[in-house]
């Protein structure tokens, strides 16, 4: 029998680089600013719509910041020596993508304990890494909001709102 495919666990086709940094969020003063942040970036957001959508847009709940009992700012450590570069000559991506799928197991293995989690993209990654004094080497990838859901339900809420309708899977998935 065959070995199967090299990957045993979270990390091991990156070279088990392990680039993640989790900074739990605790400071009212750097939860307040990361606030700001997405207040700025909300109206410049804003202003980019008209119309219909425009209206739309400012209904929407687009962060939880203020509700959300954790904060957790999630990063890439571009710098790191763990997994000797293994896999990154041809794709240095990976290494975001390592943290995404990290991102994903604790999104996975909360919603299963009943715990949401929402991860605000209208965001400036910069001004996150200055308010909160992380390394230069270090990218944002994520900043979630993570707490008891307000409601549970299947549909997404942006679909539920008008914002946005599920794509069918035929255009996502192609055969060759």
């Amino acid at each position: 029998a065959g070995r199967g495919a090299p990957c045993d666990g979270l990390g091991s086709v990156v070279g088990l680089s392990q680039p993640w940094r989790f900074v739990r969020v605790r400071s009212a003063e750097r939860r307040e600013a990361v606030k700001r942040n997405v207040e700025r970036c909300n109206a410049e957001a804003l202003a980019g719509y008209s119309g219909d959508k425009a209206k739309l847009y400012a209904e929407l709940k687009l962060e939880g910041l203020s509700e959300a009992p954790e904060h957790l700012a999630v990063f890439c450590d571009h710098a790191t020596g763990q997994g000797a570069g293994l896999g990154r000559q041809t794709m240095p991506e990976m290494l975001d993508y390592s943290v995404v799928t990290a991102v994903h197991t604790l999104w996975l293995a909360a919603r299963s304990h009943g715990v949401g989690v929402g991860w605000i993209s209208i965001i400036d990654p910069q001004a996150v890494c200055a308010d909160l004094d992380v390394p230069a080497a270090w990218k944002l990838i994520a900043y979630l909001c993570v707490g008891r859901p307000m409601e549970e339900g299947a549909e997404p809420e942006l679909q539920k709102l008008g914002w946005e309708t599920r794509a069918s899977g035929a255009p996502l998935v192609l055969e060759r």
